[in-house]
């Protein structure tokens, strides 16, 4: 099996796994008080819980198959192939539950996944060089931060919902294509020079740095909102983002010329997917509505009364 062939099935894998873990996360977010998001006492009450340690840990396994993927394959093939993570996670999530998916979210899944393969067909991403100069990594730094804050600040002055959870996961996004990207540069580092080299390589502790910065911003993502909120900007916002610093730090290329319109359809299709799931259900959106204790808190003192 081909290099390409054995990357592709390890981003598949990571895929899988972290659309797992985003479930097994989101099950644990809904029992963090409300007055404890973006605190050290939400990781602090995360931490006692079994299903969000659980998700963590699948988190973690996802992270070496893409760090595998990353080792044998570009940043710009990878990082699209995570889209799949989406139609992963709303089938992950309906089995949780044990609910059907759907026909919109059979849609929307098969949508993604087929746009996905089309357009990284077409665009057949390759190249690029493994030397960055650090101007480029002060650049990618900067602006990869700048877009994180901007996020956070934004979701900090809107009450839980539907933006509040896109803008953390946006921001979570961004944190996690920093980290691919880091992360890129510390295994080729590690594949050329050896244990030592990467125990001493900053991009080594920058990607640890990044990945745990990621995790803290998922975590409030999944309390703010339904899964159907926080997964599209995930999923979508990472390929983008890692498309970009692809193309930013490493130089890597994708086809152009009459190549870009199986690109822009396979583009179209994967919008599509993505705009018709705020029409599928799992018990996880029902269950995070914040009306339902209070409802039955207040049935409870009017029976009680």
């Amino acid at each position: 099996m081909s290099a390409t062939l054995l990357s592709a099935a390890f981003a598949l894998l990571a895929a899988a796994a972290n659309a797992t873990g985003t479930v097994l996360q989101r099950i644990g977010a809904r029992t963090v008080p409300h007055g404890d998001a973006f605190s050290v006492r939400l990781i602090r009450h995360l931490l006692h819980n079994p299903a969000w340690l659980g998700g963590v840990a699948v988190i973690v396994g996802a992270a070496a198959c893409q760090a595998l993927a990353l080792n044998l394959g570009s940043l710009s093939l990878v990082q699209p192939i995570l889209v799949t993570e989406l139609p992963f996670t709303l089938v992950i999530a309906c089995a949780f539950s044990r609910r059907r998916l759907s026909a919109t979210g059979w849609a929307a899944a098969l949508m993604v996944a087929f746009g996905l393969g089309l357009a990284l067909v077409a665009a057949a991403p390759s190249g690029g060089h493994e030397e960055v100069s650090a101007w480029v990594w002060v650049l990618t730094l900067v602006s990869t931060l700048g877009a994180m804050a901007l996020c956070v600040m934004a979701a900090l002055t809107r009450p839980r919902g539907m933006s509040r959870a896109a803008l953390f996961s946006s921001a979570s996004a961004i944190s996690y294509a920093l980290t691919a990207t880091l992360m890129t540069t510390a295994t080729d580092v590690f594949e050329r020079q050896g244990a030592g080299a990467f125990l001493t390589c900053w991009q080594t502790y920058g990607f640890f740095a990044a990945g745990g910065l990621a995790l803290f911003l998922l975590a409030n993502a999944m309390e703010s909102g339904p899964l159907v909120a926080s997964q599209p900007a995930l999923t979508l916002g990472e390929a983008l983002v890692s498309l970009a610093l692809g193309g930013l730090v490493y130089g890597e290329r994708v086809r152009t010329g009459w190549w870009l319109v199986p690109e822009g359809v396979g583009a179209v299709l994967v919008t599509w997917g993505i705009l018709l799931l705020p029409g599928v259900e799992t018990e996880a959106d029902e269950s995070s509505e914040p009306s339902e204790p209070s409802e039955s808190s207040e049935s409870s003192e009017s029976s009680e009364s």
